[in-house]
């Protein structure tokens, strides 16, 4: 990609977290010259940046590789915000509740404008390694949280063609509204295959004591172990999980 800047704004800033966020969603070592190239920019500017990311901690360098990754420093500051976040506080203990309950992975994910975003997760072994970290952001209409958002949240399917990102992903726009109705009346999503091979999600909404949709609450694990449709029995448990995080966050109404 290349970088466009906002001119409005202190472009060192845009750059300093833009290195961040793409080296977050590389996930792994990487050397100078790749990250350049991913972001778009001079060798030489990524380098300057990279060099006061290192003075203040928020980056490492193997002086073997020479190749750069982020610190533990972000993972405390992230930490550190999730503690003080009334709605994750919340979230977790059922997280971990719903983990033990089923064996798969558990994940607490919020809407933005282009897509949603996972908060925090509660992993589980499992023969089907789920990459998908925190910080990841899922396309509405290839994630069982994006069809919740669709369905309960008020998002919008992209102005631009549905990215494919599995033989399984719906690019059709009538086939994913036509779903998204479908969730709208049973309360749940799933999402087999569709944006991960051999991955399947299942998502619930979780509304405030206002009753407004504010997240979801996904497992995710391996396709043939949840079942296509999936087991009502995770289905079950998924929802009820959601119902008691709406209800701890205050809402009273009682979702079937």
């Amino acid at each position: 990609m290349t970088v466009e800047l906002d001119k409005s704004v202190n472009q060192s800033t845009q750059m300093a977290f833009m290195i961040i966020e793409v080296m977050a969603e590389i996930g792994q070592p990487v050397g100078l010259s790749d990250l350049a190239r991913r972001i778009g920019v001079s060798k030489v500017r990524v380098f300057r940046f990279l060099r006061t990311l290192l003075s203040l901690g928020y980056v490492l360098q193997d002086p073997e590789t020479e190749k750069y990754r982020l610190s533990y420093k972000l993972y405390h500051l992230g930490q550190a915000l999730a503690d003080s976040t009334d709605i994750l506080r919340e979230a977790r203990p059922v997280m971990v509740e719903l983990r033990d309950a089923t064996g798969f992975t558990v994940s607490f994910s919020q809407m933005e404008q282009g897509g949603m975003r996972i908060l925090d997760m509660v992993r589980t072994e499992q023969p089907v390694v789920i990459v998908t970290r925190p910080g990841a952001l899922l396309d509405f209409h290839a994630s069982a949280q994006g069809k919740i958002a669709l369905a309960f949240g008020g998002a919008k399917l992209a102005g631009t063609a549905l990215r494919q990102w599995t033989s399984e992903t719906s690019a059709d726009r009538s086939a994913v509204e036509a779903e998204v109705s479908e969730v709208r009346t049973r309360g749940w999503a799933d999402a087999p295959n569709q944006t991960l091979q051999g991955v399947t999600a299942v998502s619930a909404p979780v509304f405030d004591m206002t009753g407004d949709f504010v997240a979801t609450l996904t497992i995710a694990g391996p396709t043939n172990t949840i079942g296509t449709p999936p087991d009502p029995r995770y289905v079950e448990a998924l929802t009820a999980a959601a119902r008691k995080i709406s209800r701890n966050l205050g809402n009273t109404d009682q979702m079937t």
